[in-house]
């Protein structure tokens, strides 16, 4: 029980932090931050993908063990993009452009923690079945009622 309410507070925390990036890409998208100061039109881009990302981890948080492939795809993705992060930042530093690793280890830890409590499989399978079963008990009643 320990477990999941870990996993709940670090899903919902997350979601929310996902959330919050909002603000940011109010502002850039406002300000055409992105196109004149920055030159970067990929950020409003990711920014949008973590909102998206955040919302649907908000609600995964109620019921984690009903929504892990969520969970671990949220997981993969955030490893996969410090590795692609990784990769430019030595690139970067390889051309002489000093750029800091903090964003590069600040999503492999994401990755690395919702990896490390995500509900196993089986126990989510498990967990699954049994809220299909008892959602399938409930109906049967309901069902003789209506027939008396």
């Amino acid at each position: 029980m320990k477990r999941e309410r870990t996993l709940q507070i670090v899903v919902g925390l997350l979601g929310v932090a996902y959330i919050a990036m909002i603000y940011p890409l109010y502002t850039d998208l406002w300000h055409a931050n992105w196109l004149l100061v920055t030159k970067n039109e990929t950020e409003p881009m990711f920014l949008s993908f973590f909102i998206a990302l955040g919302f649907f981890l908000v609600l995964a948080a109620r019921r984690p063990l009903a929504y892990r492939s969520l969970i671990v795809f949220a997981a993969w993705q955030s490893i996969a993009h410090a590795s692609v992060m990784a990769i430019q930042t030595v690139e970067a530093w390889q051309n002489g452009i000093h750029r800091d690793f903090t964003d590069v280890v600040l999503a492999a830890v994401i990755g690395g923690v919702l990896l490390a409590v995500a509900p196993p499989e089986k126990e989510a399978a498990a967990t699954v079945s049994l809220n299909e079963m008892n959602t399938a008990f409930r109906r049967v009643p309901e069902q003789s009622r209506a027939k008396d």
